[in-house]
């Protein structure tokens, strides 16, 4: 069975707090007290000795040394889209377009929008600038003492301490948000919580901006200055690459293409040459390796790859890799591969579930088991396997399934037919693209899109934090009427007479299977046995039931399907939590689930309420 917790960190003594290693530095990496949830989002940390984990989706949690843990929930409409942070700030962004801080007053420099009464992280509170100019937030990054927002699609402010440049305002400014002007359209903006410098893509997906301190060559602009860039500034050496992540700290940086190649400039150190590097170059380690995650901290780099392989490199005087991996107290100059904890082994196989966070005095580890569910989803929506109705105009539809749009929508596949594309309808293929990633998988890609095709469906938007599409599949459980399949479960057989004709027999041989109604695309989505049996089937043959071969009771796959839709297991007074143990225990293998952890971790909270051995 799993452990308590999916976290685990490495790093300093004083994150020990939330560990069982009492006062102990964090040599390896250690189980963290952190219960285990699938509802973990991101964890984020900075300077001081404290982190933030966003939850569900408007609640928040916060560990700090010495204190007890506190929670934080935003107001019910206001569903979180990320949080970010420097030294000893947090910044909350709310699909609303809404900016919320939480802070240490003592560090007012870095984010100068709070109220003068706010005490020491006592709680959330709105950043009521952007509001008040009728700014709408797509997207946030925090530097050190500084912040970059990108407002109403285009426009770019940033806010804080104007040191080293960092701004890209010129020489005077800074506190209050102010506009940062960019010859091209910025697009996204990237930073890491120590940096003082920025950088900016824009609609020429190969073009890179960045502004502030170059000592190190660290903006990788062909030159190290102690002269900081005061206004953005075209980076040189990616022409035909398009960008997927940059960050930096301090003295260096890493950048991360979208054909996952690594890329480092600035301080020896730490940009995985071995020496100065005034521009973006290749990390040969690298070479072969597709990154799909980055993140720094103050001194340490991790990256993860498409094969889920952990590499870190950098100064590890906080223990912040390892230390049976890598040199403590000295510079790791090139990237090494680190050991992943056993727990994770699981998980190997699974895309897009391993999360990586660095921090000035920790690295953290953990898994992300809400992207079970939607993993699942984009996984059938990208096969367009076994679809039963079309989205879109004549010769430019998507296939889609059924049930799944009209449970998002609240409408019918006509009404939104209607809606979408009647006769004055401006919305193309892309559009409708972008309102599939939503309801498979909650994915608002293109605000301004989908904006639209909500306008047209008359939907609220951005959604309410309740229309989430967890919350909108265990919902549909409770609909028998759409249900479209029926799987037949084995129960015990009547004793059957001798002299019991053939044709008698058969009768009764059907009539020992008991009916359990679910809707096809869960099946397909939810497990690789039923993926594995329709692609066998031509779906032509619009096949409605299957026989269960598991011998499993029929208690026990009732609740099986009822986790299909909910991703928990409770149990009513009349279940046998022993039965249902035993049985379950397997069903990870014999129906090929990918979220192993979680229903492990279900069968253990009955395991404990029932003092099960």
């Amino acid at each position: 069975m799993s452990k308590s917790s999916s976290v685990y960190l490495t790093g300093s003594k004083h994150f020990s707090f939330i560990t069982n290693e009492k006062n102990n530095n964090l040599p390896k990496w250690t189980e963290s007290k952190i219960k285990k949830t699938q509802t973990i989002k991101k964890i984020v940390c900075g300077r001081g000795i404290h982190c933030l984990i966003w939850k569900k989706p408007n609640k928040l949690e916060f560990y700090q040394k010495g204190n007890q843990k506190r929670k934080y929930q935003l107001p019910k409409n206001e569903a979180i889209k990320d949080i970010v942070s420097s030294y000893q700030t947090y910044l909350i962004l709310t699909e609303s377009g809404k900016v919320w801080s939480l802070a240490n007053t003592n560090r007012l420099k870095e984010v100068p929008l709070l109220d003068a009464d706010q005490s020491t992280f006592e709680k959330i509170r709105p950043v009521t600038f952007f509001t008040e100019k009728k700014l709408f937030v797509y997207s946030l990054i925090m530097g050190s003492y500084s912040c970059y927002y990108l407002c109403n699609g285009d426009q770019l402010y940033a806010s804080g301490s104007n040191e080293e440049g960092s701004l890209g305002i010129g020489q005077e400014g800074g506190q209050e948000p102010m506009p940062v002007y960019v010859q091209d359209k910025v697009t996204k903006i990237f930073a890491g919580s120590h940096s003082l410098n920025f950088f900016f893509t824009t609609s020429k997906p190969d073009l890179l901006y960045a502004c502030g301190s170059n000592f190190n060559g660290e903006l990788g602009i062909g030159v190290a200055s102690t002269v900081s860039q005061i206004s953005p500034v075209v980076v040189k050496n990616f022409q035909g690459s398009e960008i997927m992540t940059v960050s930096s700290s301090g003295c260096y940086s890493i950048l991360i293409t979208k054909k996952g190649q690594t890329f480092g400039c600035g301080y020896e150190g730490a940009n995985g040459h071995g020496v100065d590097k005034a521009i973006f170059t290749l990390i040969p380690q690298l070479k072969e390796k597709k990154a799909v995650q980055l993140s720094i901290g103050s001194s340490q780099i991790l990256v993860l790859t498409d094969e889920n392989e952990l590499y870190g490199w950098g100064f590890n005087e906080n223990r912040l890799f390892p230390t049976d991996e890598f040199e403590n107290n000295n510079s790791n100059n090139f990237p090494k591969k680190i050991s992943l904890p056993g727990y994770f082994t699981n998980y190997l196989d699974s895309k897009d579930m391993i999360r990586i966070v660095s921090g000035s005095l920790v690295s953290f580890l953990y898994l992300d088991f809400n992207k079970a569910l939607l993993q699942d989803l984009r996984i059938l929506f990208e096969s367009q396997k076994f679809c039963d109705c079309e989205i879109g105009t004549l010769g430019n539809t998507i296939p889609a399934h059924k049930t799944l749009v009209e449970c998002r929508t609240k409408l019918t596949i006509d009404q939104i037919q209607k809606k979408l594309f009647g006769e004055k309808s401006t919305i193309n293929k892309e559009q409708t693209l972008s309102f599939l990633k939503w309801v498979y998988h909650d994915e608002i890609s293109d605000f301004e899109k989908l904006e639209q095709n909500f306008g047209a469906l008359q939907l609220t938007f951005p959604p309410f934090v309740d229309n989430t599409l967890e919350k909108d599949i265990a919902q549909l459980y409770q609909d028998d009427d759409s249900k479209d399949f029926k799987i037949l479960a084995k129960i015990d057989k009547i004793d059957q007479e001798n002299d019991e004709d053939e044709d008698k027999e058969e009768e009764e041989e059907e009539g020992n299977y008991e009916e359990i109604q679910v809707h096809k695309f869960i099946l397909l989505a939810r497990s690789g046995l039923f993926r594995e049996m329709f692609d066998n089937v031509n779906e032509k043959d619009n096949i409605n039931k299957v026989k269960d071969y598991s011998n499993k009771t029929i208690e026990s796959l009732e609740i099986l399907i009822k986790y299909f839709y909910t991703n928990s297991i409770k149990l009513t007074a009349d279940e046998d939590p022993e039965l249902i143990v035993d049985e379950l225990s397997d069903a990870v293998e014999y129906y090929q689930l990918n979220d192993q952890c979680n229903l492990e971790s279900e069968l253990l909270k009955i395991k404990m309420q029932f003092d099960l051995n």
